[in-house]
């Protein structure tokens, strides 16, 4: 495993559409955190996506914020 952080973003909230990512309000977006790696990252989302399973209209997501960052990078297996 690479030496650089792989740091992910838990995002979610209301969504115009549950098949997309375009959301209502961007000043209501709940910003969960930042994590070291997506396992960490995973967890967290999973704990929060389980509460709203039964609100169709709220989404949470894990963001690949070091792709964002360092998008010319090779992938690593």
């Amino acid at each position: 495993m690479s030496e650089r952080s792989k740091i992910h973003l838990v995002m979610g909230g209301r969504v115009k559409d549950p098949r997309g990512l375009d959301y209502e309000n961007l000043d209501e977006v709940d910003l969960v955190g930042v994590y070291k790696d997506y396992e960490e990252a995973e967890e967290v989302w999973r704990g929060y996506a389980q509460r709203t399973v039964d609100d169709a209209e709220m989404k949470y997501v894990v963001v690949h914020l070091h792709k964002l960052l360092e998008p010319e990078l090779p992938e690593e297996e």
